[in-house]
């Protein structure tokens, strides 16, 4: 079998298996081999299925008609969404049972042709960003395997990243899609909410999770976007399709966040080598100017409200994801500490909390809708840090500064779920220690394909960084 299959992007292996230029099975047999060599190292896909069942499956693929873009790609589902046939542990459940059906976005990637082959790797109900959990372990970095891969979609992100996976989906409330595409150079995106539908919860509430795309080019983040988008009854707050802008880059205006003014704590090469990205911008014919302060307005009164503006939203919507698994006392009693500060946060909130919390949050909202009148994205670090030692659990402190929370030190990330915002990670460049950082780069409300446009331009302008691989696979 022809190793180089395993590098080719999404779109060049979906092209080959259409004209039958490769097979299935063949495709399938690199895709195998390759993992046993690699996953092993970076424990990045788990709940693996036997070979000779995936081999089977691809054979039958090369037997039907073309069933989508997808048709014969492996593909890995984030462990906290259901594949029909396969365990949904959510990093806590050892021995879960096989799901019945499938998420409302597996359905699509299902139905394009995909051959499901596990999962991807999450932290304990997708909390933190870092991948460790005490069912399947810690997932490793792809450029450094003593260093976190982020989270909670670090096991996709590494996934696609060491080509384990043409492309995968994850999840994101506070940078899931962005932190660890940028820890492992490729590009991710948080679409803005119910573009992708999801069923669960209250489905009248706009929840703080979003589901979307991790891939190797602008154009693989679309394809597996537009499989995963788009209305469902079932969720009733999803979203049709949009008109979907295309706007020139010439003379686009970019506000460059950065580190807020020194609110972020932040290292400082992480906000060099950021900062320096920024060049390409200018190279693509964009204005760039730096912003140091949050818009202001209504309750919102700049940077100081960001974080009680966060911190109320994340408790309420992460300790009631919490309290499902809290209340099954087989489950209660191995949450970690992450899921006990979000259980026990809720616990405190009153609806008076809850009130303040959403008047910040629209104020939030109100000043970016001021701010992109005259900016059309808003850029920041998709961290705060660069990847640090896997055997720790988060980040004590940025430099003097003490972490007083489990996340405190990714609230660079807070500002898009905030307002509800897409953003999309592109890769920024490379530290002195051979380790990758990201840019997210947040759009207007609902101007998802605007924002893989500019990614794809992007792309074009930072070709040498997309050719330095990781280590496991030069």
């Amino acid at each position: 079998m022809d190793p180089a299959i395993v590098r080719w992007s999404a779109a060049e292996l979906s092209a080959a298996i259409r004209s039958r230029e490769v097979g299935c099975v063949e495709v399938m047999t690199a895709y195998l081999d390759h993992i046993e060599r690699v996953n092993p190292q970076v424990n990045a896909i788990v709940s693996m299925r036997p070979r000779e069942q995936l081999l089977a499956e691809a054979a039958e693929r090369d037997r039907t008609p073309y069933q989508g873009w997808m048709h014969g790609l492996p593909h890995a589902v984030k462990d906290l969404a259901d594949v029909a046939g396969l365990p949904t542990s959510h990093g806590l459940i050892r021995s879960a049972p096989p799901a019945t059906a499938d998420a409302l976005f597996v359905e699509r990637i299902r139905a394009a042709g995909a051959i499901f082959i596990g999962k991807t790797n999450t932290p304990q109900l997708g909390l933190g960003s870092h991948t460790y959990n005490d069912v399947f372990g810690t997932t490793r970095n792809a450029y450094d395997l003593s260093r976190s891969a982020g989270g909670s979609s670090g096991g996709a992100a590494v996934a696609v990243a060491l080509r384990m996976v043409p492309v995968a989906d994850g999840s994101d409330f506070m940078g899931s899609l962005r932190n660890p595409p940028g820890w492992n150079n490729v590009y991710g995106l948080r679409p803005s909410f119910g573009r992708v539908p999801s069923a669960g919860g209250d489905p009248f509430a706009a929840q703080g999770a979003v589901q979307g795309p991790i891939a190797r080019t602008a154009s693989d983040l679309e394809l597996l976007l537009r499989t995963m988008a788009g209305y469902d009854d079932r969720a009733p707050l999803s979203l049709h399709g949009d008109q979907e802008r295309r706007p020139s880059l010439r003379g686009a205006r970019i506000a460059w966040f950065g580190d807020l003014g020194g609110y972020l704590p932040m290292e400082p090469e992480v906000l060099e080598v950021t900062a320096a990205a920024l060049d390409r911008f200018t190279a693509m014919g964009m204005i760039v100017d730096t912003v140091d302060d949050l818009p202001s307005a209504g309750a919102f009164t700049g940077n100081e409200s960001l974080w009680p503006a966060w911190i109320t939203l994340r408790r309420q919507l992460a300790g009631q994801a919490v309290k499902v698994f809290h209340d099954v006392p087989a489950w209660g009693a191995l949450l970690k500490p992450e899921a006990r500060y979000e259980y026990e946060g809720l616990a405190g909130l009153s609806a008076a909390d809850i009130a303040e919390g959403a008047a910040l949050r629209g104020g939030l909202y109100e000043g970016f809708r001021r701010l992109f009148r005259r900016y059309d994205y808003a850029v920041l670090p998709t961290a705060q840090v660069w990847p640090f030692d896997a055997a720790r659990h988060w980040p004590a402190r940025i430099g003097d500064t003490v972490m007083p929370t489990y996340h405190r030190w990714m609230e660079v990330a807070t500002i898009a779920t905030l307002i509800n915002a897409p953003a999309v990670a592109v890769p920024a460049g490379f530290g002195s220690a051979g380790l990758p950082i990201g840019l997210q780069i947040i759009g207007r409300n609902h101007d998802d394909y605007a924002l893989i446009a500019l990614a794809a331009e992007w792309e074009r302008q930072t070709v040498a960084w997309q050719r330095t691989l990781p280590p496991l696979v030069r």
